[in-house]
């Protein structure tokens, strides 16, 4: 992965890391037939499948995916969640059957050295450190329509922050609150703002301690690179267009226009 260039905003130096698509060694052997698997694509191949991980999973998400396709056993499972939240690399990987939970937690933990942490370290513009860095780019990979909302998400929540306000971030609750039982990202609810969490960013100001989910590059490169813009709030729409207002009283005048 190349590293892009440097942009001036906010006063700021942000290091702005180019788009990446990781391709897989080996595609002659991928089998005409696929089928959708919860998470990604599964797509057989000779000795073994390849399996897509993607963007914005929280890691007992992919735990969940591996398991069910490798036959890991709960221990096994557990075992490879032992990793940090957010590093565990989205993208596709071949495996075969007999790769166990340690294996494939390495595999994912070393592509994001390689593809993000080592060309990251090795530039001297190390302003925003990476785990700041990651937290908010977890927060873009979560609250975005798409690709093209991750930049102005960004300078959002970077003028949430500059300003002291609180993030109120919904997929911090659901990232809060999510479990096996009752799904990973269950819906928010009002009284939901009102739990106390060092999660709940309705409670507390800054960032979650960790972050919420395993960001791609896109949202790592709007999290450095956000889109300058005096907005303070945002919605999308039922089309998942997203609207934005620079006061609390013209996002009201947004939700009564385009969600009710």
């Amino acid at each position: 992965m190349g590293l892009a260039y440097l942009s001036v905003l906010f006063g700021v130096r942000y290091l702005i890391i180019s788009d990446f698509t990781y391709l897989a060694d080996i595609f002659s052997d991928i089998s005409r037939s696929t089928s959708e698997v919860s998470g990604g694509l599964l797509a057989t191949v000779s000795g073994g499948r390849f399996i897509h991980v993607r963007e914005g999973m929280r890691k007992e998400e992919i735990g969940e995916l591996f398991a069910s396709k490798l036959n890991w056993s709960d221990s096994q499972k557990l075992a490879f969640l032992s990793g940090p939240e957010g590093r565990y690399y989205p993208g596709t990987y071949s495996v075969s059957s007999n790769k166990d939970e340690e294996v494939m937690r390495e595999l994912m933990l070393h592509r994001f050295d390689r593809e993000v942490e080592t060309p990251y370290a090795s530039s001297s513009e190390m302003i925003i450190s990476m785990p700041i860095a990651l937290k908010i780019a977890s927060l873009i990979e979560r609250e975005a329509g798409g690709k093209s909302d991750m930049r102005l998400i960004s300078g959002i929540i970077w003028n949430r922050i500059f300003d002291g306000m609180k993030l109120d971030i919904d997929a911090t609750l659901q990232y809060m609150k999510g479990s096996a039982r009752d799904g990973w990202w269950p819906v928010v609810l009002s009284s939901d703002k009102k739990i106390d969490s060092p999660y709940n960013t309705y409670k507390y100001r800054g960032f979650p301690p960790t972050p919420i989910s395993n960001p791609g590059l896109a949202s790592i490169d709007a999290a450095l690179h956000p889109k300058k813009t005096s907005c303070l709030f945002y919605l999308h729409d039922k089309h998942r267009r997203i609207h934005c207002a620079t006061t609390y009283k013209g996002h009201v005048a947004n939700i009564k226009r385009y969600l009710k």
